[in-house]
């Protein structure tokens, strides 16, 4: 059952994180509205592409290690992710996104993402 629940929540996050960078590719202003710190009318939105494709390329990746290597790996990636939404959660707060945000969605992130990680240690 533990082994279920491990790949079942690796598999639901890294599919999420696919969906938020096809999102910020294809409606990158409404995705960064959606991030806590919306993009500027004259802003470059090549940030936004940037971001977009960062964040699609870290769920197939995490899929991949996933598919690929095993739960050890994606344990290890997991771990390591983690530290993009503490960094988000940071950012939203210093360019004055708010702080339901910065707490509700990406530091919850980082939690849900280690608690991923002890799940696929334990497997």
């Amino acid at each position: 059952m533990l082994t279920y629940l491990a790949y079942g929540l690796a598999i639901v996050l890294n599919l999420f994180v696919v969906f938020i960078g096809a999102r910020f590719l294809l409606v990158p202003r409404a995705a960064a509205a959606g991030y806590g710190v919306p993009a500027k009318q004259d802003g470059d939105p090549a940030y936004l592409t940037i971001k977009g494709l960062r964040d699609g390329t870290f769920g197939i990746l995490g899929l991949a290690l996933l598919a690929l290597v095993g739960a050890q790996a994606e344990a290890w990636f997991m771990l390591v992710v983690a530290i993009v939404p503490i960094g988000d959660t940071l950012i939203v707060l210093r360019h004055g996104g708010s702080r339901a945000t910065a707490f509700g969605i990406h530091f919850a992130t980082a939690v849900v993402l280690l608690v991923s990680a002890a799940l696929l240690f334990a497997v």
